[in-house]
């Protein structure tokens, strides 16, 4: 599935959308290049779920945790991350234990630790806006995918 974004707005938007179909336990990952919309994304997603406090990248603490209505929501930024042996030391398995909604950016950074996402966002520049591709890599993913034809 491949959708325009025209601005931070719709960025936002979409971000709601996707909040609007997860259940707890999905495996996100958000990939582009820097300024294309990852982050932004994620404050759409947090916001609709109803967090509403700033949403930074995390990029120098390697996770932002979010404790919202009950469910844990991981933002991870992995761009700094040299070897992927380093999200072992962290316990990353530890967050990604089938209950908590975890979103990655720069997964391609954790190659080969990290688990295998249920959806890949794939954000990019596109005219004047942005442009987000939707692949779904699991059962659950399809639902997610699925979920969310039937709300745009």
């Amino acid at each position: 599935m491949l959708l325009s974004l025209k601005n931070e707005s719709e960025t936002i938007a979409f971000g709601a959308n996707i909040a609007n179909v997860l259940t707890g336990g999905e495996l996100i990952y958000l990939q582009g290049e820097l300024g294309a919309g990852k982050t932004t994304f994620v404050r759409g997603l947090l916001n609709a779920l109803g967090y509403l406090g700033n949403v930074k990248s995390p990029t120098y603490t390697l996770v932002e945790p979010y404790l919202i209505a009950g469910v844990d929501i991981y933002h991870f930024d992995l761009y700094r991350i040299n070897d992927p042996e380093e999200l072992e030391a962290m316990g990353i398995r530890d967050y990604c234990d089938g209950k908590s909604i975890c979103l990655f950016e720069w997964a391609e950074q954790g190659t080969g630790v990290l688990p295998k996402p249920d959806v890949t966002l794939f954000l990019s520049y596109h005219s004047l806006g942005r442009e987000v591709e939707v692949k779904p890599s699991s059962i659950i993913g399809k639902k997610i995918l699925e979920l969310l034809k039937q709300t745009l």
